[in-house]
């Protein structure tokens, strides 16, 4: 099991991104594209709220790209 560490780059950046509210688009690895704003992340995963406030919970080994919109 990796440990959740804060200070890494990536970490930080997606916290930023949760702090700000800022929106999102994920790319997985199943070709699907998701869009909204992260609520929360921890070492596995991270939790995405769509713009109907539908939350969604993606492995982060699932990820192809994200970046803010």
């Amino acid at each position: 099991m990796t440990e959740f560490n804060p200070g890494l780059p990536s970490i930080r950046q997606i916290q930023n991104f949760i702090k700000d509210q800022k929106k999102v688009e994920l790319k997985l690895i199943t070709g699907d594209t998701l869009v909204g704003k992260i609520m929360w992340q921890d070492h596995n995963c991270l939790c995405l709220s769509d713009q109907y406030q539908q939350l969604t919970l993606i492995w982060l080994q699932g990820i192809v790209y994200l970046k803010a919109q």
